[in-house]
């Protein structure tokens, strides 16, 4: 037999899900720290700060490879802000039914739901609110809905680094589920409760975000214990949905 020819850049990245590129020193620290980095990239002539002489060790020790490339090789990944350094990283894997219905969950716990959210960059966005907000899952639809894709780990800003995702074939059947384990549910709905005079929720708790143009859908809205509205002062008639999850999760969500 012959010797296997080596594999491209595009093979590696279709093994286990997207491969991502992330910019700066803090980001590759995350990724090796989470375990999900792959090589880690430093323009040569980069000021060799004590910084970059940590990260280095501790990729080394992390047995991560790290590459000294020319900066505009660095340029070309299109990554903001990355300071001379950029990382490679592999998502997650995302969970299934099963491994969401098996994860522990403590008295306070946060869950974030996802219905019809289709961009990637929106997916990373509310990843980066959930994740921030301290959720413990971030739960999305198999169906019609973004994948996790690497513009969606770099919307999130890191965040896809740390949060599990759970795909679920069913959405409201999961909504049942984390209610059978006491979640109390609640969507972000124009035609609920002003969140400012809802009553606090309790705990755990799962909030609900539906899409910028369809909102909720009706069986998702119907599987909710409590409808709450972003109060809208102002001449915009709507927010996104990483906005509006944010205002929910940080306006509501977190009240004491």
């Amino acid at each position: 037999m012959g010797r296997r020819p080596p594999r491209r850049e595009s093979d590696r990245a279709s093994r286990g899900g997207p491969e991502a590129a992330l910019g700066g020193r803090r980001a590759a620290a995350e990724a090796i720290k989470a375990g999900l980095a792959r090589r880690v990239l430093v323009a040569r002539g980069s000021r060799e700060t004590q910084g970059l002489r940590a990260l280095a060790a501790e990729a080394e020790r992390h047995g991560v490879p790290v590459r000294w490339v020319d900066r505009e090789a660095i340029d070309a990944l299109d990554v903001p802000g990355h300071q001379g350094v950029a990382v490679f990283v592999r998502p997650r894997q995302e969970l299934d039914e099963r491994a969401l219905g098996s994860m522990p969950f403590g008295p306070q716990a946060l869950v974030v739901v996802l219905d019809g959210i289709t961009d990637p960059q929106n997916l990373g966005a509310c990843a980066r609110s959930a994740e921030a907000a301290g959720a413990a899952v971030l739960v999305v639809r198999a169906r019609r809905a973004a994948p996790l894709t690497a513009a969606a780990v770099r919307a999130s800003a890191g965040a896809l680094l740390h949060l599990p995702v759970a795909r679920v074939p069913n959405l409201t059947r999961a909504l049942e589920r984390l209610k059978d384990r006491g979640f109390f549910v609640a969507g972000l709905d124009a035609a609920g409760v002003d969140m400012r005079r809802a009553p606090a929720p309790g705990r755990p708790l799962a909030l609900v975000v539906g899409s910028e143009g369809q909102g909720l859908s009706r069986l998702v809205r119907e599987h909710c214990d409590a409808l709450v509205a972003i109060p809208m002062v102002g001449r915009t008639a709507s927010l996104n949905a990483s906005a509006a999850l944010a205002a929910g999760l940080f306006g509501y969500a977190l009240r004491a």
